[in-house]
């Protein structure tokens, strides 16, 4: 009887590595995809992807499983980017890892996984799956820490079924014991942050390439002008870093943005009194439910507003078929439009939408913004 064949999507990471090495290990005969999301060429003419892609011949040698690399830029950049980019255009922030696992990863790669006749996809995400009778639910990861179902929160069943998630079971420490303790070259290599597509370069610098910068106003809350922004779009609500404003004031505290006026072109920051930042619901769109909607029209749960946040306690109203109004237990500093809200039980992620509004306050000498 042949081995059933599971495609492991390998970053050149370790996480993805040691996915490959436990899946061959319990009996599975492992094929590794390089995925080329986005071509660029560094300052010296290099491919920003080469590295990577050595890294993940480096360690599927050493396995002695196939390995191949399949280009996807085409689509990233029609799926992904350019919502990417017109997301930044309408003043909201958004989150394209959510979009590159739901229009990518588990999307083109898995159906060309499919083609070459793999049983199973996997990733080195940390997280976990059940497959029972049909139903496919999206499990917490064991590390609280480096949980990652928040990125996959818009994935549907069909997405879920036949994906396996390898470190559910795992700390980051003990992927890092493992992969040392069987040589594998990417042991104590750096965990990648930010957007993939950007890497370790400057945020502002890059978007400059895509969209047009178009200065304007800093204004206090209570009309103060006390600065020129670089362009609405390279900040977000909450931000204290990359306002140039730190010599204004010479009592404690930090500044911070409160507000975007896109109708004029104005950045409101507040000094200090982070009040104004804080709401207690939100509406959300785009919702998708892990495994399927539930029958209350209202129910209570947790939720995630940002990646790296505990979990919320929150009550959910169902208004439509993909709309939610989601309260808030305790007031949530700086939920942002265009990022996720995605929803938890104990065990498991129920899914997730897009934020589009929020109750939030931001008063300016006396008028409601």
């Amino acid at each position: 009887m042949s081995k059933q064949m599971v495609v492991v999507g390998m970053s050149g990471g370790v996480d993805s590595s040691v996915a490959a090495l436990l899946l061959q290990e319990q009996g599975y005969n492992v094929v590794g995809l390089f995925m080329r999301n986005w071509e660029e060429k560094d300052e010296n003419g290099a491919c920003t992807a080469e590295e990577d892609f050595e890294d993940v011949r480096r360690v599927c040698s050493l396995l002695k499983i196939s390995y191949f690399t399949i280009n996807f830029a085409e689509q990233y950049m029609g799926r992904v980017f350019l919502h990417f980019l017109a997301e930044y255009r309408a003043g909201r922030t958004p989150n394209p890892d959510v979009l590159c696992n739901r229009e990518i990863k588990f999307g083109p790669f898995k159906q060309y996984a499919a083609a070459i006749g793999a049983d199973y996809i996997a990733t080195g995400h940390y997280c976990g799956i059940s497959h029972e009778n049909g139903v496919h639910r999206l499990l917490k990861a064991a590390d609280t820490a480096k949980d990652q179902t928040y990125f996959l929160n818009q994935l549907s069943q069909q997405q879920l079924s036949n994906v396996l998630f390898p470190l559910q079971n795992l700390k980051k420490e003990e992927v890092r014991r493992i992969a040392e303790e069987n040589g594998l070259a990417t042991a104590k290599k750096k965990d990648s942050t930010g957007i993939c597509f950007i890497g370790e370069r400057n945020f502002r610098k890059f978007l400059q390439n895509y969209l047009p910068a178009q200065p304007g106003r800093i204004f206090t809350l209570q009309g103060e002008e006390v600065g020129q922004h670089l362009g609405l779009m390279y900040y977000t609500l909450g931000q204290r870093r990359g306002l140039d404003l730190g010599g204004r004031r010479g009592e404690e505290g930090r500044w911070f943005v409160v507000k975007k006026d896109l109708k004029n072109n104005i950045l409101y920051v507040s000094h200090g009194d982070e009040t104004p930042l804080y709401s207690t619901s939100c509406t959300v769109d785009e919702m998708n439910f892990i495994p399927f909607p539930p029958e209350e029209t209202e129910f209570s749960c947790f939720a995630k507003f940002r990646y790296r946040q505990a979990e919320q306690a929150v009550r959910v109203r169902r208004t439509g078929e993909k709309t939610l109004q989601i309260f808030f237990e305790e007031p949530q500093r700086a939920v942002t439009e265009g990022q996720y809200a995605v929803l938890y039980d104990k065990t498991q992620c129920l899914g997730g939408g897009v934020i589009t509004s929020t109750d939030q306050k931001v008063t300016v000498k006396g008028e409601v913004l």
